[in-house]
């Protein structure tokens, strides 16, 4: 599984279409280990982009702290899972949270 996280300042990017990079982890959900991570940056913002940038990077899920309602249905057209209302946190602590299925994702950010 390869999950997507937004980063600014070297943490999760509040609002997913305003960020510097991307980090892409590779992970083993069986073993719940992270195998791979790659900073990506990320391309100039403009609506309908990323849904394809990351799908050709074979993103399997985004962890997010906001994203508007017509991203996320664009990623779910992709067959890409979004999970919003993420802390900012690092990538590595949000992955392991994850893997753990101990990430307190509460409300997204993004209200539009």
């Amino acid at each position: 599984m390869r999950i997507a996280i937004p980063i600014a300042g070297g943490r999760l990017a509040m609002h997913f279409g305003h960020c510097e990079k991307f980090a892409l982890i590779d992970v083993d959900t069986g073993a719940s280990e992270i195998l791979n991570k790659e900073l990506v940056a990320a391309p100039n913002h403009q609506p309908g982009v990323l849904p394809d940038w990351l799908a050709s990077r074979g993103v399997n899920l985004i962890i997010a702290g906001g994203m508007g309602s017509r991203a996320r249905g664009l990623f779910i057209d992709k067959k890409i899972d979004v999970l919003v209302g993420a802390p900012a946190e690092e990538p590595d602590v949000l992955v392991k949270a994850y893997l753990e299925g101990t990430l307190d994702t509460g409300e997204n950010v993004c209200d539009h």
